[in-house]
């Protein structure tokens, strides 16, 4: 019965998205309390992960690579709440069962000023069967790489997961990313610093007018999450050095 409903599911999102893959909850036993998908869905028996590629002759655009990647993200990020939350409905409309959306960017909750998802849209990626961690702190799917835009609905209708593979994704002695990082994000051991590539990659008109004093930052989470949703991409190079995205 189980099965049959992850068909039915696979095929109600037919070629709406390039990627779906199925986690049973189970494999979030490590994740953070208040990030863990039994505090978004009673009762979480299952999380599905979606993506949504973004072309990959963006990332080749002489002149226009940044404002190309800028609006196909956010494309794809409105796109995939639409798809989640369509297939919230189609779960529930199968039988007795709830089913929350993940959104694909915001909103997002704040811990001393770091954005943090819901859940954690990568590391729900990996356990789905989607890709692996590489080393520039994304994840790479293996045919689209780092390429997915991604979003997820948590369920308690309880459905097979789907294969992991969570082996290092990246060619043994590829340092690319590490390279040619211009906000020197990554340690000398090679370690990624999201906030240091957040505040290098990230930007906003809004930024420095909302969140220019403390009181603005009192509520950074409203601003970012309302005034910050639609965010300019000030760098891709990661992206674009990256074999895996070729």
């Amino acid at each position: 019965m189980q099965s049959d409903l992850k068909e039915a599911i696979i095929g109600h999102l037919g070629n709406t998205v390039s990627a779906v893959g199925f986690a049973p909850v189970e494999r979030f036993a490590e994740a953070p309390e208040k990030h863990h998908p039994a505090k978004i869905c009673k009762n979480a028996q299952t999380v599905i992960v979606l993506g949504l590629q973004i072309p990959a002759g963006i990332l080749k655009s002489p002149d226009y690579n940044l404002y190309g990647l800028h609006r196909s993200y956010h494309t794809a990020y409105r796109r995939l709440d639409e798809i989640a939350l369509y297939l919230c409905n189609f779960i529930e409309a199968q039988g007795k069962y709830a089913a929350v959306t993940i959104p694909s960017y915001a909103p997002m909750v704040f811990h001393d000023f770091e954005p943090w998802g819901l859940l954690s849209l990568k590391h729900a990626a990996v356990r789905a069967g989607l890709g692996a961690f590489g080393r520039s702190g994304q994840v790479y799917h293996p045919v689209y790489g780092s390429r997915l835009r991604l979003a997820a609905v948590v369920t308690d209708a309880a459905l097979p997961g789907d294969p992991v593979n969570d082996a290092l994704p990246c060619p043994e002695k590829c340092r690319a990313c590490l390279k040619i990082c211009p906000a020197g994000a990554f340690t000398a051991e090679g370690d990624f610093r999201k906030m240091t590539c957040l505040g290098h990659t990230v930007k906003h008109a809004i930024y420095p007018l909302a969140l220019k004093d403390a009181a603005g930052l009192k509520h950074i989470e409203r601003v970012i999450n309302t005034a910050g949703h639609d965010y300019w991409i000030d760098c891709d190079e990661c992206l674009k050095v990256c074999p895996l995205n070729r």
